[in-house]
């Protein structure tokens, strides 16, 4: 493994007391940069003071969009011990995305490395209140400088931090989400499987309409027949009919989403009876209006998201009695616990830091 460079900032700051964090507005003293040119492969690895880049005003990136990003988090647990949770399969991610935008894969140890260190420096950053966390920002642009159409032939990996507190303001109580039939987000062949910037920008225009309505998020329908249920802007979506646990499959448009893999893996730990397959919105309108129906969002910054409102061509659905369900708070209570040390973690996905400080 390629030694990774410390250079420690001269000006340390305090982190912000934890009643105070929002998510994504604070960030940490230091960042990871590691460089890729062709012929020379990545290199340089190293964490420096947290820094504004400079770029040309031809840098590929902001023309082409050729970028990616992938989102995790670090938790202090009541020991006072800082854990990642699931770190391998981000850095696996990592790759996965860059893949589908042609830039050239990382040695994944290496990210988990710089994510590890990264932390690691900056460990005192982590908040300790419950709900809090570090949010983690590892990304990927393109640095070539030229206006045409290929893949840069240069790149620029990095890593921000910053600790947060809840991604909705709701906080853990149910969200109310629109099912658009007249946008799209991605389709099968595209790139929605990607963790890639340009995704986001294709959600904002129907993201921005469903707020005005009133809504949290936007459910996305697939492109093609506008029935199917996709994902949600910031999560992948579940839901119970009965005694089933459903959701769509991974099927080139939506995200594979780790927290969703989580709550699969433990709803079948569970013995539940859980069905990845083609999900038809007037299939998920009919159980909402029987009282059959409970459903929720898995994702990173929020974890678990009960969803208590549904909207669809105008019409708005309760879901079950616009309250939390009960498998939907157990998933969101077994995995918090597994991410602050507080419950069992059977499948290992809670790497442990070390207190020792770098440099």
């Amino acid at each position: 493994m390629t030694e990774i460079a410390i250079t420690r900032t001269a000006h340390p700051r305090q982190p912000p007391a934890d009643e105070t964090l929002q998510f994504g507005r604070v960030f940490t003293d230091h960042m990871f940069m590691m460089e890729y040119d062709a012929g020379k492969g990545w290199h340089d690895p190293r964490v420096v003071p947290y820094q504004p880049f400079t770029l040309d005003p031809a840098t590929c990136v902001l023309h082409y969009g050729q970028a990616i990003f992938d989102g995790l988090k670090a938790f202090r647990g009541k020991d006072g011990q800082v854990r990642l949770f699931r770190v391998k399969d981000h850095a696996a991610r990592v790759n996965k995305s860059g893949h589908y935008l042609c830039i050239p894969p990382i040695d994944e140890a290496m990210i988990v490395d710089s994510i590890r260190t990264l932390v690691e420096v900056d460990q005192n950053w982590v908040p300790s209140t419950p709900g809090t966390s570090l949010y983690i920002r590892p990304t990927v642009i393109a640095t070539e400088t030229f206006l045409g159409v290929h893949p840069s032939s240069s790149y620029l990996y990095y890593v921000i931090t910053g600790p947060v507190g809840a991604y909705y303001k709701e906080g853990m109580n149910p969200v109310r989400i629109l099912a658009s039939d007249r946008y799209v987000r991605a389709v099968q062949g595209g790139l929605g499987a990607a963790k890639t910037a340009g995704n986001y920008a294709a959600s904002l225009y129907g993201a921005e309409e469903a707020q005005n309505q009133g809504y949290t998020q936007v459910l996305w329908l697939d492109g093609v027949h506008h029935r199917y249920l996709d994902e949600v802007g910031t999560m992948n979506i579940m839901l119970r009919i009965d005694d089933e646990v459903l959701t769509p499959p991974l099927n080139g448009a939506i995200l594979a989403g780790i927290t969703r893999d989580s709550a699969l893996t433990l709803l079948r730990d569970w013995g539940l009876k859980v069905s990845e397959r083609p999900i038809a919105i007037d299939e998920v309108l009919d159980a909402a209006k029987a009282g059959r129906l409970e459903m929720w969002g898995t994702g990173t910054a929020a974890v678990i998201s009960p969803v208590g409102e549904l909207g669809y061509k105008g019409e708005r659905y309760v879901i079950n009695g616009g309250k939390t369900g009960e498998l939907t708070q157990k998933l969101y209570d077994t995995i918090v616990g597994i991410q602050y040390g507080t419950a069992p973690d059977p499948h290992g996905w809670a790497t442990l830091l070390s207190n020792r400080p770098h440099g």
